[in-house]
């Protein structure tokens, strides 16, 4: 992580070019890594990339100095990812409309993806009720821990050590032998 990380968001919120480079440097391989292991083609993954980072320069007016760059950044990108494979299913469902046959279309990745997207899922929903919506907050919504602590009047220790069991329990859940599930807890989840 970089040390002066929400400089950096700042100075992009204003839009200074080499902020914005120095935080693409930073994150894009890991980005790229995130997205290769799920839609397994290194021009999407990269395609994914370029977009995630105009979709921040576009935005980067809204940006604020506080906010979790790495965990907006990973929010993103899931939803990129997740709206790939709801296209890629329609568009599945569609041709077998069309053509009448059975094409194989919905690929082993997005089984994968659904899989394991269901069973954080249910992880999540395992969760006591505080510390789930902390959680959701902070992983899914993109929310600082100020952000969350201000929202429901806590202190941020309690935020903070909300998420760190939640994160906790989760990683004791997800069987250690699943390399998408390594692979989205340490670029998604940390």
């Amino acid at each position: 992580m970089l040390v002066n990380e929400s400089q950096l968001v700042h100075r992009l919120s204003k839009g200074n070019l080499l902020a914005f480079n120095t935080l693409y440097k930073e994150y894009s391989g890991r980005l790229y890594r995130f997205a290769f292991g799920y839609l397994k083609s290194e021009a999407e993954a990269e395609e994914l990339v370029q977009e995630v980072f105009t979709m921040i320069w576009e935005k980067r007016g809204s940006l604020k100095k506080e906010l979790s760059f790495k965990s907006f950044l990973f929010t993103i990108s899931f939803n990129i990812i997740r709206k790939h494979f709801r296209t890629k299913s329609y568009f599945s469902e569609y041709l077998k409309k069309e053509t009448g046959t059975d094409l194989d279309m919905q690929t082993s990745q997005e089984i994968s993806y659904n899989s394991l997207h269901q069973y954080i899922t249910e992880l999540v929903n395992k969760l006591p009720e505080r510390r789930r919506e902390i959680f959701i907050k902070s992983r899914f919504n993109g929310l600082t821990v100020k952000e969350i602590a201000d929202e429901m009047k806590i202190s941020h220790k309690t935020v903070e050590n909300q998420l760190s069991d939640a994160l906790k329990f989760i990683r004791t859940s997800l069987n250690r032998e699943s390399i998408p599930a390594i692979l989205f807890l340490f670029l998604f989840l940390s």
